[in-house]
């Protein structure tokens, strides 16, 4: 699995439904995601398993994304942050120093709050401001890459395909999307997504109200 800087995670391959895979040899280089996961869960005072079985997912699997040794795939994330009370939204992170008359307005592209997911999927936070009424993320899938399992979210969304294709399904519809096309789920509506093509795809999602 690639990491951010092309670097493979050997050994830390998964399916998206939470399956366990082999023991990482390599612990993952950004450990934010693991530690705030085990960090908020111990705030809400529960166990691995009772997290495990509140999000339907193995303990082991939980448990390698805790010690930052397996990224989780995008629905897994989702089920874990439901199961926490927050959005997946409160998982993005990232270091870079903002100035403080852009605080909240801008958001410059060396600065966007980031979550890498299982096979080298990364969400961007393009948003400046968590409390708007709309949220954005830019997508990047590398070539064959996949949210596997279909998720909802408690909110509208649109997807805008800036760049490569992207396979699209909405409930039991499915749509091929090019460069410049665009599809929408309804609140509650299961979607999911694939990269099929030879080359990375870059999207971006317009959620709202803010649910992911």
């Amino acid at each position: 699995m690639p990491s951010r800087d092309g670097k493979f995670l050997r050994g830390a391959s998964m399916s998206s439904g939470g399956g366990l895979g082999t023991e990482a040899e390599t612990a993952i280089e950004d450990p934010v995601l693991g530690e705030r996961i085990r960090g908020l869960r111990k705030r809400r005072k529960m166990t691995l398993s009772q997290l495990a079985e509140s999000c339907e997912l193995s303990t082991g699997y939980l448990s390698q994304i805790e010690r930052n040794l397996a990224y989780p795939s995008i629905p897994a994330l989702v089920k874990i942050a439901r199961s926490l009370g927050v959005t997946v939204q409160w998982f993005f992170a990232g270091a870079s120093p903002v100035a403080q008359e852009e605080h909240g307005y801008v958001v410059r592209s060396g600065n966007r709050l980031k979550i890498q997911y299982e096979h080298g999927i990364i969400d961007e936070l393009v948003t400046p401001k968590m409390s708007l009424q709309v949220e954005m993320i830019y997508t990047r899938l590398p070539p064959g890459t996949e949210s596997a399992e279909s998720y909802v979210n408690a909110a509208d969304g649109v997807g805008f395909v800036l760049s490569g294709e992207l396979d699209m399904w909405v409930g039991e519809r499915h749509f091929h999307l090019y460069e410049g096309d665009s599809c929408s789920y309804s609140s509650g509506e299961p979607h999911r997504y694939k990269n099929s093509s030879e080359r990375e795809a870059v999207v971006i999602w317009a959620i709202s109200p803010p649910s992911f």
